[in-house]
């Protein structure tokens, strides 16, 4: 079957709306869920299929969840074995966390995904956790994959070998689920949404960025509401920034500071971007974002910054085929191993509305112009940002279509929608 082909439209946003719950939080919330015995409620659960899979996993293994729209109900209890294989269909954050619990839980499980999954690497998750006791079988260091179980706990201290949220939480949770210390260091201000959530729900945790340290600890149970995810805002904040006659209003966004490395990219190259009605929400800072057009102008994004931004570089890089001058993006190496080779769909996508771009040992220079279509077509390889990344090229280079653009259910269902309500005005 011929992929979905979506046409998007040039023109200028206007007005406000709100995104889905924030996918990286969604997932932490519904694995706290499980790690508690009393009840917890979830609003505003993101909605897509990632979720959907950690969700499912969840189940498998023995949890109760409830769901009713974008809410749900979670009770956990003791992780049995699931008797079928844990289908992780695209989602590397629920394969790597739920290692994690599975490691803790002494809970034999078989893991597997779809082909995009299977070309991810597993291999740094599945080390770390074999050096706390795990016996894991990986094919060639990827899906599918054996967890045989935890005869023992060994290592409780751990070193990050690069920063990683998704390690790190399974670490966390590892020892959460075995009601042991874990201490987890050498990060370099990955997401710290694990800590975050886990110190709100009563775990004694500590953390600075640089280094997590829990104790054995039982979570409480209540209630919580997801923040808007700040990936998802990510595209229509790009696209108003570099649309002229854009201006809009994206309302109850996270703004965790290790999520928050695009706000400060496109403020180096002149975007004005405001916050609003900022407070703190369930242990995630929230605010009100607010953005409107401005000529920008080419800048230096670091390592740091792009870390914090890791999910939004196609949209730096978009960004900065607007820009006058030429834009460097440090330290984005692990793109070649996301659900696509991303660094390869950048180039892609710039070459397609004719800008020139280069990439070396982790530095991607794009050298800023007035992008017009060259080709009508974009091919995403189903990868959902970079379809949701080209619907935002579009606003500003003109018509395009995109293939695949149905991906954006992964993360972002309703996503065409709601871009086509702000071009309305």
């Amino acid at each position: 079957m011929a992929a979905q082909l979506v046409n998007f439209p040039p023109g200028a946003l206007r007005g406000s709306v709100t995104v889905p719950g924030d996918k990286s939080i969604s997932h932490r919330a519904l694995i706290a869920g499980a790690a508690g015995t009393t009840p917890l409620q979830i609003g505003n659960l993101n909605p897509g299929r990632d979720v959907r899979a950690t969700r499912e996993a969840l189940i498998a293994l023995g949890a109760h969840v409830r769901i009713d729209a974008n809410d749900a109900e979670v009770v956990g209890g003791r992780l049995l074995s699931p008797a079928m294989p844990l289908d992780c269909m695209n989602s590397g954050s629920t394969a790597r966390m739920l290692l994690g619990v599975c490691a803790g839980a002494n809970a034999a499980a078989r893991f597997d995904g779809d082909s995009s999954l299977r070309r991810r690497p597993m291999e740094p998750v599945a080390a770390q956790l074999r050096a706390f006791g795990a016996k894991i079988e990986t094919t060639q260091g990827r899906l599918p994959l054996q967890l045989l179980g935890t005869p023992e706990i060994e290592t409780r201290h751990f070193i990050l070998l690069a920063a990683s949220a998704q390690v790190k939480s399974a670490l966390l949770f590892a020892g959460l689920f075995a009601g042991v210390s874990i201490t987890v260091d050498g990060d370099r201000g990955s997401r710290d949404h694990t800590e975050r959530l886990l110190a709100y729900l009563g775990a004694e945790l500590e953390w600075d960025g640089r280094t997590a340290r829990l104790s054995p600890s039982r979570l409480k149970g209540g209630s919580i509401t997801v923040a808007g995810d700040a990936s998802a805002a990510a595209f229509f904040l790009t696209a108003a920034a570099i649309t002229p006659g854009s201006s809009i209003r994206i309302r109850d966004v996270g703004v965790n500071p290790t999520r928050t490395g695009l706000l400060d990219a496109l403020r180096r190259m002149g975007a004005v971007i405001e916050l609003h009605n900022e407070r703190t929400r369930y242990g995630e800072p929230l605010a009100d974002l607010a953005v409107e057009y401005h000529p920008l102008e080419a800048a230096t994004i670091d390592a740091i910054t792009a870390l914090r931004a890791i999910d939004e570089i196609p949209l730096i890089a978009i960004a900065a085929a607007f820009a006058a001058g030429t834009t460097t993006i440090a330290g984005i190496s692990d793109l070649r191993t996301k659900e696509s080779d991303r660094i390869a769909a950048i180039e892609r996508l710039l070459e397609a509305v004719g800008i020139e771009s280069s990439y070396d040992r982790g530095v991607l220079r794009v050298v800023g112009g007035r992008p017009m279509p060259r080709t009508m077509v974009i091919s995403t390889e189903d990868d959902h940002r970079i379809a949701m990344a080209a619907a935002v090229l579009a606003c500003a280079a003109g018509p395009l279509s995109v293939e695949g653009a149905d991906s954006a259910e992964v993360s972002f269902p309703g996503f065409a929608t709601a871009l086509a309500g702000l071009q309305r005005g």
